[in-house]
């Protein structure tokens, strides 16, 4: 194949080679700081609530326990998870913006400071992420695109809550969060769970999954997406719960067909549909709770607590395992974690109705939640030491 022997022009000019500055991915640091934040946040949540603890006095409120977790903890692994490579300067950017925000919750001098650093996270978070998913060529990868500038939104705008009180609009506007939220994990993790079912199934028995099902994301898009809005008025909230139902039971089906029984073998996988399944159930309570006079606070901790900690859980650690060069089946924390999660959740829901010893389960849900979070930023941690040196690992590695 014919050379050519001309030096490129900046070399013959005498000019040196301008190198890129180093980019690294944004969950060797979101992952691990989430992780602990979710520890610790939970327990001084009830410090804050029923002990009386002054210096946590922004978190003495059910919606701002809720903002903290979702837009706190969630937030930062949507972030690691979806931002990829950056560099340094953006990397430190971020989690040093994000790490100022959740001094917001104490109260302190530099508490306006604290919030307009959480709120820039918010901002420089949506600007990175939301132009990426505008150029997809389906509409069903377009969804992203608002979703997540919404969410981010949110984020900034729930901020407002620590300087104007308790107003008529903060628990309409939690649960709000709480559902695109839902529409996010439902999404996502369909985007997660399918490639790698359907990997291992052909690796393992040379047959196709079903995949990401196209049909059913749709449907679950259009349901997911028109209950929120829905539920905002009183005449069309029954309607709004024959959508969660319909999207509820269309979870379950799509986790039925993505052959649980064929994944005996794959723990990851299963906690990974387990988490899933949590999604299905909580939008079947969900139903329940729109068309009887009950506490909604049951299907959003079973979205928070047995979806979002399953789901995240799972997903961060078979993030940094498959960048380690390793195999996350072999992770032997996968099934404790789900578990302990799975306890946590049921505890919380035990709790509406367990009489006089209802802050006693209160606090066992919450330490168990810790003690996994704990768990996993352990687990983080001992991976991430365990990362290949020299050649950077590729941020989409097969399942």
């Amino acid at each position: 194949m014919f050379r050519s022997n001309v030096k490129p022009f900046a070399e013959a000019n005498g000019a040196e080679k301008v190198t890129a500055p180093p980019r690294r991915p944004a969950w060797r640091w979101l992952f691990p700081l989430a992780a602990l934040h979710a520890a610790l946040m939970v327990p001084l949540s009830l410090l804050a609530l029923f002990h009386g603890w002054d210096i946590l006095s922004q978190l003495a409120s059910p919606a701002a326990h809720a903002r903290e977790l979702l837009f706190g903890f969630a937030l930062a692994v949507i972030a690691g998870y979806l931002l990829g490579p950056l560099s340094q300067r953006q990397q430190v950017g971020l989690v040093g913006l994000w790490l100022v925000g959740r001094l917001g919750i104490l109260e302190w001098p530099g508490s306006m400071l604290a919030t307009l650093a959480d709120a820039l996270f918010a901002l420089w978070l949506a600007g990175l992420l939301v132009p990426r998913f505008l150029a997809a060529k389906k509409w069903r990868n377009r969804v992203l695109s608002p979703l997540l500038a919404l969410i981010c939104l949110l984020a900034v705008v729930t901020l407002t809550w620590r300087y104007l009180d308790d107003m008529p609009t903060t628990a309409p506007l939690m649960h709000q969060s709480v559902l695109w939220l839902v529409l996010l994990m439902t999404f996502m993790g369909g985007r997660i769970i399918s490639p790698a079912v359907n990997g291992y199934l052909l690796s393992r028995y040379r047959v196709a999954g079903v995949g990401v099902q196209p049909q059913v994301e749709s449907a679950l898009i259009v349901l997911l997406g028109l209950a929120p809005f829905l539920m905002l008025w009183a005449a069309l909230r029954p309607l709004a719960a024959w959508l969660v139902l319909a999207a509820g039971l269309l979870v379950l089906w799509r986790v039925l067909r993505w052959g649980p029984g064929q994944c005996r073998e794959r723990p990851d996988l299963l906690v990974l549909m387990l988490g899933y399944s949590w999604l299905g159930i909580g939008l079947l309570l969900l139903a329940r709770t729109w068309w009887m006079p009950e506490h909604a606070s049951s299907a959003l901790h079973v979205f928070t607590i047995g979806a979002l900690g399953t789901l995240s859980s799972t997903i961060m650690l078979r993030h940094v395992i498959l960048r380690a060069r390793q195999r996350p089946e072999a992770e032997w924390a996968l099934v404790p974690l789900a578990g302990l999660f799975a306890t946590a959740a049921i505890l919380r829901l035990w709790a509406l109705d367990a009489g006089s010893g209802w802050l006693v389960i209160l606090w066992c849900s919450a330490l168990l939640w810790s003690l996994a979070w704990l768990l996993v930023a352990w687990r983080l941690c001992y991976w991430l030491a365990r990362m290949p040196a020299g050649r950077p690992v590729p941020t989409r590695p097969r399942n």
